[in-house]
C-alpha cells in the first residue's frame, strides 16, 4: 500500500515537528522523536502520545536496536503495550 500526502515543518529550530496532511484541509502532527545517526531508522509520534511508528530503511531491525529504542520511547513516556510489528514481506 502508499500513502501520500504534504507535510509542513512546524519548527524550524530542529526540523523535527511536522504537520502531515493525507487529506486537505486537515492537518495532524507528525514528530520525529528519535533518529539513528545514519538514518536507518526514524521514530515518529504524536504530541499526545496517542501515536506512533518506528520505520525501518530495511525489512527489520535487530532485536538490540529495537529494544534501545523501546527503552528510549518508554523513557520519553509513550505507552508500550499497543506497539504491532507489522510484517514487512521480501520483494
Amino acid at each position: 500500500d502508499v500513502a501520500e500526502g504534504r507535510a509542513r515543518v512546524v519548527d524550524t529550530d530542529t526540523n523535527a515537528k511536522l504537520e502531515v496532511s493525507f487529506f486537505r484541509p486537515f492537518w495532524g502532527d507528525y514528530w520525529i522523536i528519535d533518529l539513528a545517526p545514519d538514518y536507518e531508522y526514524a521514530v515518529v509520534g504524536h504530541p499526545s502520545r496517542d501515536y506512533l511508528w518506528i520505520l525501518s530503511r530495511t525489512l527489520t531491525l535487530d532485536e538490540q536496536t529495537y529494544a534501545e529504542i523501546l527503552t528510549r520511547l518508554e523513557a520519553k513516556g509513550y505507552p508500550l503495550a499497543p506497539l504491532n510489528k507489522t510484517e514487512q514481506p521480501a520483494g
